[in-house]
Parts: C-alpha cells; sequence; structure tokens
C-alpha cells in the first residue's frame, strides 16, 4: 500500500516529491540548499548532472511505501524510462525548509 504524496509529514519533502513526480525541474532545484550535495548507492554525485539524469530527462516517478524520520526518510518505488522501476530509499537532510542534502539507494 502506497502512502499519498499529500500525507508525507516533511513539508519540503512533500513538496520535492511533488516536483519529481510532476517532472517539475525547476520546482525540485528550488527546494536545493545552494550548496545541496548528494549520494548514490553510498558514492557523492555531482548533484545536477544526476538529478537531470536520473530523474528529470529520464520522467522519473516516486510512489511512497514507508516514511520514518518525521517524514525525512522514505522508502519508495521509483521508476524512470532508463531503470523501469526499483525499490529505493531516499533520506533528506533538511533546514530552515531546504534541502541540504538527500542521499538515495536501492533498498
Amino acid at each position: 500500500m502506497t502512502i499519498a504524496v499529500a500525507k508525507l509529514s516533511d513539508p519540503t519533502v512533500r513538496a520535492a516529491v511533488v516536483a519529481i513526480n510532476a517532472n517539475d525541474r525547476k520546482g525540485f532545484l528550488a527546494l536545493l540548499a545552494d550548496d545541496a550535495t548528494m549520494s548514490d548507492d553510498g558514492s557523492d554525485r555531482d548533484l545536477l548532472p544526476w538529478v537531470d539524469r536520473e530523474i528529470f530527462s529520464s520522467r522519473g516517478h516516486m510512489e511512497i511505501q514507508t516514511e520514518s524520520d518525521g517524514g525525512r526518510a522514505l522508502i519508495a518505488n521509483f521508476t524512470n524510462e532508463t531503470w523501469g522501476e526499483m525499490r529505493t530509499a531516499w533520506k533528506f537532510v533538511v533546514s530552515d525548509g531546504r534541502i541540504s542534502r538527500f542521499e538515495t539507494g536501492q533498498a
């Protein structure tokens, strides 16, 4: 059973998932701190090329399965046109309403 995006606890994470699912790159980037960082499967990545490749140019979409840590940790079925569907874990660090780091990888 999935969790409706509107029910996600953390408003910044909720807005990020809404932006991803709407393929709204500009909206997603507006949620990131100027010095935001990220990692994929434990390796730090160059954020903008990764976001463009893995989310926006490949039409990424998240179906949330669980949330924890006040809504800042998610398990989601993530689908994109490159890799298909995979079960993923996402952890967000949010400060002052902006995402300073997110970590993702297979769950």
